[in-house]
């Protein structure tokens, strides 16, 4: 069912703009994919910086989208699509004009479908002075059917714990949101040449994987309350490790045969994340179906002297891309920009 739309303030000024910059985030993991007490799935997920899909929307004498040379087909339709079920639903027609600047890379594990809905959903509340949270355009574009994450961490960022989705098809409620530490980095391992699972094929995928074991959804569940959260919490590196650590190896054993029998989707990215979990004190996995893993370290020092040693030692294969962020303990950013700060829309 569609949220009733309130209108709160009138709507901006033909020349105004609405800019949103959405993060990228990491999923870290589910704690109970086969439902063993009734509801399925829960998530973890880590919102970052460094990665973010930005847009600008504002009325035009005409509905246009207008993009970056560089982006992705596909993601500018889907911009394109958001923006039309938008006015589909709520009944507002004035043409508008949304500028894609960037996306994140698409089927990577950043959360870049959920990012670029609620981008465009909510640059579309702004400019019309509707009520609508983001929970309430998740719903309306079909976003956060599994996890509630993306949701919370465009809202909220940080560290987020999600419970599953509610059985009334709401996005899932978060359990917990904690401060990701400040001096903590995250090395991320991107390999643009592969995609991970999504829609029909991740579907497909879930549905010839075995049950779920209930004593790893138990343990799982232990790891997080036990460890995870309590090490981010108290800023205790070793406690959090331990538990992603784990939490990863699980879920990874799990998921392997649909992912070619590895525990990542991309087998560089695979011998690089085995190579760095034996040579420094580092949380390591891979964030949703991939391919992009990731590894969380203590300090700025730490990632500096394990990327040059992953470097020195030969294990980062030509073509995937190496980057180091720190957790975002903020949500995204929308703006709106007057006449005074921004050319008008053609």
């Amino acid at each position: 069912m569609t949220p009733a739309v309130a209108v709160s303030a009138a709507p901006l000024a033909f020349s105004d703009r609405v800019r949103v910059s959405a993060p990228g985030r990491l999923h870290l993991g589910f704690l109970d994919p086969g439902a063993s007490l009734g509801r399925r799935f829960g998530s973890l997920g880590l919102v970052v910086d460094g990665h973010a899909t930005e847009l600008e929307l504002c009325f035009a004498g005409r509905n246009s989208v207008e993009a970056a040379p560089d982006a992705d087909a596909a993601e500018v339709e889907r911009a394109a699509a958001h923006l039309a079920a938008m006015q589909v639903h709520t009944g507002l027609l004035r043409p508008v004009h949304l500028h894609l600047f960037r996306h994140l890379p698409p089927h990577a594990g950043l959360g870049s479908g959920t990012q670029l809905a609620l981008a465009v959903g909510m640059a579309f509340a702004r400019l019309h002075g509707l009520e609508l949270g983001a929970a309430d355009v998740a719903r309306m574009l079909g976003r956060g059917l599994r996890s509630g994450v993306g949701i919370a961490g465009f809202e909220r960022g940080g560290l987020l714990l999600d419970g599953g989705p509610q059985s009334d098809g709401r996005p899932a409620a978060v359990t917990a949101r904690l401060d990701f530490p400040a001096e903590w980095r995250v090395l991320l391992v991107l390999d643009p040449s592969r995609r991970g699972l999504s829609g029909a094929q991740e579907k497909q995928a879930l549905a010839t994987l075995p049950p779920f074991p209930r004593e790893y959804a138990a343990e799982l569940c232990h790891r997080v309350v036990m460890q995870v959260l309590p090490g981010v919490a108290a800023a205790d590196f070793g406690c959090f490790a331990e538990g992603l650590n784990r939490m990863q190896a699980l879920l990874g054993g799990y998921f392997a045969p649909a992912q070619g029998g590895l525990s990542y989707t991309s087998p560089p990215v695979d011998t690089l994340m085995r190579w760095i979990g034996r040579h420094g004190e580092a949380a390591v996995g891979q964030s949703s179906w991939g391919p992009t893993g990731f590894a969380v370290l203590p300090s700025a020092e730490a990632a500096a002297a394990l990327l040059q040693g992953a470097r020195a030692a030969g294990m980062v294969a030509p073509g995937l891309r190496l980057q180091v962020v720190q957790g975002r303990n903020v949500g995204a950013d929308l703006q709106i920009l007057a006449a005074s700060a921004a050319a008008a829309c053609a």
